[in-house]
């Protein structure tokens, strides 16, 4: 399956948790790798206080290396969304935590710009064009290469470690490195 979304909060047609509760807009959260649902309650409550309704996306992993998984999933989020407009067109803010961008985002915004086949019809693109009134990011997106990138590839309990052995931090960036180069060219060019 390569990511999983779901809503949260009433949704733009009156349906969902609400019951016949309508939701004034739709944020549509890209979480960040490794995150769960816990973790991104503070924000979907604060998006539910001001009357939006959260449509979450947690990409996998393989996501960042395999950009047609990454258009499966974008394209089942959009078809999603679709739903709901298709009933009330609302205003739409995409919004992105860290590793978010290189994981699902940017597939979205290729879909919705027709630069990449997806399932839905050209009209349904252009709702969602029509809908978008924003876009929010927290961070740009993890490159390998960068201290952040590299606790990816790291095991949870060498990171505990107050100084991590010197050879295996190195082993670890020529890793990163690696996979930048590799990755670089085709991937990080869709993105940006």
């Amino acid at each position: 399956m390569w990511g999983r979304h779901y809503w949260v909060g009433p949704r733009p047609s009156g349906g969902g948790a609400g019951g016949t509760e309508v939701a004034g807009g739709v944020v549509v959260m890209f979480a960040w790798l490794s995150s769960q649902e816990r973790h991104l309650r503070a924000y979907v409550e604060l998006y539910a206080a001001l009357g939006w309704a959260c449509l979450v996306c947690h990409s996998d992993f393989l996501t960042l290396f395999m950009p047609d998984k990454a258009a499966v999933l974008a394209d089942r989020v959009l078809t999603e969304l679709v739903k709901e407009l298709k009933v009330r067109p609302v205003p739409v803010v995409f919004a992105s935590f860290s590793g978010g961008p290189k994981g699902c985002t940017y597939k979205v915004f290729q879909l919705i710009d027709r630069r990449c086949e997806g399932q839905l019809t050209l009209d349904d693109y252009q709702l969602v064009r029509d809908c978008v009134c924003g876009q929010m990011y927290d961070s740009s997106p993890v490159d390998f290469v960068s201290d952040l990138g590299t606790r990816f590839l790291l095991h949870p309990s060498v990171l505990k470690m107050p100084e991590p052995p010197r050879v295996l931090s190195w082993m670890t960036k020529g890793i990163a490195l690696g996979l930048d180069i590799l990755f670089i060219d085709r991937h990080f060019a869709d993105i940006w």
